[in-house]
């Protein structure tokens, strides 16, 4: 479906996501972005577009010489991985409540970190000193290997051809938040970014210690997040290992979608940020998943380079989680949820699927950007 182009500012706006259906407060957000000096072609914004901080989640930013901290997102480096096993929904037991039992075992959920380090440190944990601000180390090793809480979850699909898959979502686990705040606050002083229409939207710029400091701490953050996820992959396969001792498993399929590339595109070397969206290379696979009732999608971009080869991370939220919380039960959310093992109490109605938009839809609109490869179907979800 092809994009609606909206004036902005000092670019244009680029829509895969219906005018219409995109809150006020988020219209806002994107002609400030527009607005910024150092945008490059336009603003491309992805179907599961909503309001966030400083910048819309669901949108692609191209600067030149710049970058802006809100627009990575502050939990940095959250992603996906997903990975294909070798068994079939014939070889799942009838209850899976106690596979879901041993998976929350092994991988803590919430505030929950492991009581030991389960990956010995390496010499990535040698620039861990300079972090600014320095986060604990004991709690930062303990964490590797967690899930965190919010919309982050773990899971074992069907896809269309009854395949087994595991699936996980989850990030920096609060330390990418915590130096993403910083390193906002730290760009809001600066002399440049006194005249921007939303002080959140500033700005860092290349050749000053400040970017410097940012770039060295976001890459910290990005690598954390995935060795993060590395690691609940391997104690999910450990598991599923001593169940089914003869399982296999393909390679996984992982990606970012709060970060920052450098990138080249309508002949400019620029710097771009996807916050909630995934790079969608030509022939690249990637996940979008929907919420804990609804299933996901695996995808194959097709290299658009209108939006800066990238699609949106998922379906985008609808509603906020108040008022998830004050529309929904936990009866409505054990509807929602027919069929699958996860938890059903009111601590996780703000993610219930009725908070998210229609996956279907959100997949439909960008049929430009990815071709679907499979739809999985969790038949097992863990959420913090």
């Amino acid at each position: 479906m092809a994009a609606t182009t909206v004036p902005g500012g000092v670019v244009d706006i680029r829509l895969w996501a219906d005018p219409a259906e995109v809150e006020e407060q988020a219209l806002r957000q994107l002609r400030n972005i527009a607005s910024l000096p150092w945008a490059v072609k336009h603003v491309a914004v992805m179907p599961d577009v909503h309001y966030g901080l400083g910048a819309t989640v669901g949108s692609v930013i191209a600067l030149k010489d710049a970058v802006s901290p809100a627009a990575v997102g502050v939990d940095i480096g959250c992603g996906m991985t997903a990975v294909r096993t070798s068994l079939g929904a014939d070889d799942l037991p009838a209850s899976l409540h106690p596979l879901r039992t041993a998976l929350e075992a092994a991988v803590p959920v919430g505030f929950a970190v492991h009581d030991e380090p389960v990956v010995a440190p390496d010499a990535f944990w040698d620039g861990f000193e300079r972090l600014t601000p320095s986060v604990r180390l004991d709690r930062a090793l303990r964490q590797v290997g967690t899930l965190g809480g919010g919309n982050h979850f773990l899971e074992v699909c069907l896809d269309t051809d009854d395949r087994v898959w595991v699936m996980l979502h989850s990030g920096s686990r609060g330390i990418g938040n915590e130096l993403a705040k910083h390193h906002i606050s730290v760009a809001r002083e600066l002399a440049h970014n006194a005249e921007l229409p939303d002080p959140d939207l500033a700005v860092f710029l290349a050749g000053t210690p400040e970017m410097a400091a940012y770039r060295h701490d976001l890459h910290w953050a990005q690598e954390y997040a995935r060795r993060n996820r590395a690691a609940m992959l391997g104690l999910v396969r450990d598991v599923l290992r001593r169940w089914f001792p003869r399982i296999g498993f393909d390679e996984p399929i992982s990606a970012h979608h709060n970060y920052v590339s450098e990138e080249h595109h309508f002949g400019e070397d620029v710097l771009v940020t996807r916050k909630g969206a995934i790079r969608a290379r030509k022939g690249e696979l990637g996940i979008i998943p929907g919420s804990m009732g609804t299933g996901s999608y695996i995808v194959r971009g097709l290299g658009n380079p209108d939006s800066f080869e990238s699609a949106s991370h998922g379906a985008g939220r609808r509603m906020s989680r108040t008022k998830a919380r004050k529309t929904f039960t936990a009866a409505d959310l054990a509807a929602q949820t027919a069929g699958v093992e996860c938890r059903k109490d009111v601590g996780v109605v703000d993610e219930i699927p009725a908070a998210y938009k229609d996956l279907d839809s959100v997949i439909a609109r960008q049929s430009d950007l990815v071709e679907v490869v499979t739809r999985l179907k969790q038949v097992v979800c863990i959420k913090g």
